[in-house]
């Protein structure tokens, strides 16, 4: 049966129906913004690109933080009754896909948690035009201020490390062709 909305209202990419207002909707959680009204994932201001099954995984991790959302509303989310798949590749292709555009690790996560067999946390404080789940602001609230202001900088600080992790890897290739190359010219002057 198809959705019929009034002028008052539009489907979301979560599937509920959102108000039509001027306000733009915006989740922000470290240097992201996840624009729910554009269904767009900007970090820094920047697009990053995001297939629409994870966006609303996305949509529906970051509508919960810091509360297990299981992998049969992960289910019930993404697809309906009628579409058959194979759930449990699709849900960790999604997943991926959203850590992926997050530049997210399993092992050591900053905004998807696994909660094995059982489903995913979203870590990451979430801010914005919505009200926060009154779980999530609880947490918020026992949250110091400098404890938040540090949690949002760690990103910024993992891609700096991983970055000078990079540049010391070419620094390190780089001298060994140097020294391969000197060694080579010393072979061929003697």
């Amino acid at each position: 049966m198809p959705t019929v909305l009034s002028h008052r209202g539009r489907l979301c990419a979560t599937g509920t129906l959102v108000a039509e207002t001027s306000k733009t909707t915006i989740r922000r959680f470290g240097s992201f913004e996840l624009d729910l009204d554009a269904e767009k994932l900007l970090k820094n201001g920047r697009a990053v690109r995001i297939q629409p099954q994870p966006f609303r995984l996305l949509c529906l991790l970051t509508s919960k933080p810091g509360t297990l959302v299981t992998r049969e509303e992960i289910q019930a989310a993404l697809w309906k009754n009628e579409t058959f798949v194979d759930f449990e590749q699709g849900v960790n292709f999604a997943v991926k896909q959203v850590r992926e555009a997050l530049g997210d690790r399993g092992e050591d996560s900053l905004y998807v948690q696994t909660v094995p067999k059982r489903g995913y946390r979203f870590l990451a404080p979430v801010t914005g035009d919505e009200p926060p789940s009154p779980i999530a602001m609880e947490a918020w609230d026992r949250a110091p201020q400098l404890h938040r202001a540090l949690w949002e900088n760690i990103t910024d600080l993992r891609l700096a490390e991983e970055k000078r992790r990079k540049q010391q890897t070419v620094m390190m290739a780089a001298l060994v062709c140097a020294a391969i190359i000197i060694a080579v010219l010393l072979f061929y002057r003697s």
